[in-house]
């Protein structure tokens, strides 16, 4: 008999209403979101209650779910408050809250009952033991720290019925489960209250203490080999190539990390990993992974790629230490807000500067592509221009093939423009 493959959820970051509207259009299950308190980004786009009640009614319109982050480690005082703020997102329709803190559990159990809890990646969750002691805690999901292997993963869902979750794709935390105090000592700011400094990215270089306390920065090392400076991040994970094993594991959710990222790579990324889960539960057995999927994840900014703990122990490949090896290349100029069948015609939200002559590549769900030479621009007045420089700016062009609202578009920063308009002017002329 054929194991019946189970439909794991697409978990997507969203830091504003925004990218949570992009998210659920390009394909996400589910999205995760931070609020005004209690979370672990507070430089991200936290959503108010209002910006909260239409992400959940967007959301649950479209068969799709919203989660909050409350994953803060509460020092003293730092609860106060927190069961209001529980009853007030239960009560606006949030579907579950990913929390970390024993303190923040008991106050949502007693003060917003009927509010699911998700076990946050934080409390590095590893084994099963520690998953069925959560569930009997109450919380139906557990996100497993990010230092599970493949096999432990399975080993730990056949022994639990409670759900998993697991992340797949995106930067992740050099320290043991996010959990670090770098930023602490470094930058005076708590990393496990939100306001992590990210210090393991900045540079670094050695260093000989001279007699009289002076530094000397080396140049090489005792072989003789140079030294760069030097960071202590990982490479981000991504695990596109291996959504079978995935998806046979069994696990519930596969979670995408990026609540700070731009809607370019969040459309880009859900897009990508909703395809490859469609394709994978359609045909199993004849699956391929198409190369034009990795490559469109290449044309969203990121950094350098790796399978994380997934397959074994990272090396000195999957940290970065120099210079990026591989430069991004496309940049996410625009999005579609309107198109006229009868005319051709798109109208445009401007994100980055573009002119005619122009070759650019506009996509949407489904991945859905096509290139575009930009051959006439009109500003909202319908006065033709030959550049849209201005942020924000509201344009309108003629397209040789139908595009849809909320279709995004990109162009290579390595292809020749081959038909610039000579009536643009340029610098240094």
């Amino acid at each position: 008999m054929t194991k019946q493959l189970k439909r794991p959820e697409l978990l997507a970051p969203a830091g504003t209403l925004e990218k949570l509207k992009t998210a659920i259009h390009y394909g996400a299950d589910a999205v995760y979101i931070g609020g005004d308190a209690y979370g672990l980004r507070s430089r991200a786009g936290n959503f108010s209650f209002e910006d909260m009640a239409e992400g959940v009614a967007f959301a649950h319109a479209r068969g799709a779910k919203v989660y909050v982050a409350a994953n803060m480690v509460t020092h003293e005082h730092d609860q106060i408050g927190a069961g209001d703020f529980f009853r007030t997102i239960r009560d606006i329709g949030i579907d579950a809250i990913i929390v970390s803190d024993p303190a923040l559990m008991e106050i949502c159990a007693m003060d917003a009952p009927g509010l699911e809890m998700h076990l946050s990646t934080q409390q590095s969750a590893v084994n099963y033991e520690t998953l069925n002691f959560w569930q009997e805690a109450g919380l139906t999901r557990c996100v497993l720290g990010r230092e599970v292997s493949m096999q432990e993963m399975m080993d730990i869902r056949d022994n639990t019925s409670v759900e998993i979750e697991a992340f797949i794709h995106g930067a992740m935390c050099i320290s043991y489960s996010g959990r670090c105090t770098l930023s602490n000592h470094m930058a005076d700011r708590d990393a496990n209250r939100g306001g992590c400094s990210q210090s393991c990215r900045w540079k670094y270089g050695l260093f000989d203490i001279l007699p009289g306390g002076e530094r000397d920065m080396l140049d090489e090392d005792e072989d003789g080999m140079k030294l760069e400076p030097f960071s202590m991040s990982a490479v981000d994970l991504s695990m596109i190539e291996h959504i079978p094993d995935i998806i046979n594991s069994g696990i519930d959710s596969l979670k995408i990390e990026g609540r700070m990222k731009s809607i370019h790579y969040v459309s880009t990324v859900v897009n990508v990993y909703r395809k490859a889960i469609d394709s994978y539960l359609e045909d199993p057995v004849g699956y391929v992974l198409e190369q034009d999927w990795v490559d469109e994840l290449w044309k969203a900014a990121q950094r350098e790629l790796a399978t994380g703990f997934f397959y074994g122990t990272p090396t000195e490949n999957e940290q970065l230490f120099g210079e990026r090896r591989r430069i991004p290349q496309y940049r996410f100029i625009g999005q579609v807000l309107a198109y006229d069948d009868a005319t051709g015609i798109a109208t445009i939200q401007q994100r980055n500067r573009f002119v005619v002559g122009d070759e650019i590549e506009f996509y949407g769900p489904g991945m859905r592509h096509h290139l575009e030479t930009i051959d006439e621009i009109w500003d909202e007045d319908g006065i033709s221009v030959a550049a849209a420089p201005h942020a924000m700016q509201v344009i309108t062009m003629k397209v040789s093939q139908p595009v849809k609202p909320h279709d995004m578009i990109r162009k290579s920063l390595t292809r020749t423009n081959r038909h610039r308009n000579p009536k643009e002017k340029t610098l240094n002329k």
